[in-house]
């Protein structure tokens, strides 16, 4: 037998860099060093700790932000009171006469 047919049939010692394949293929040396680990379904709790992190979380956000959109907001309903108050008055009776034709 010729040393080529035994390294194409994969026969013999594996060496250090040498392919033995993808990972779990039949023929192919022991994986070693590898740890899984698994938790019951029945142990899991995916919503744990939920509403107490979404109200903490809700306060510090706002927190940090609240002057980006309150100012904003203030200007707004200002002006808009301030737009319906002249609006009101240049509709009455005196603002149409100091202002009208």
């Amino acid at each position: 037998m010729r040393p080529s047919q035994i390294l194409r049939a994969g026969g013999g010692e594996k060496k250090p860099g040498q392919y033995i394949g993808p990972w779990g293929a039949l023929g192919s040396a022991p994986q070693k060093g590898i740890v899984s680990y698994a938790l019951s379904p029945n142990r899991q709790s995916p919503l744990a700790g939920t509403v107490n992190a979404a109200i903490f979380n809700t306060f510090r956000r706002t927190r940090n932000q609240i002057l980006f959109w309150s100012i904003p907001m203030l200007v707004a309903y200002e002006t808009m009171q301030w737009a319906i108050e002249r609006n009101e008055y240049l509709n009455s009776k005196e603002g149409r006469a100091e202002f009208g034709e």
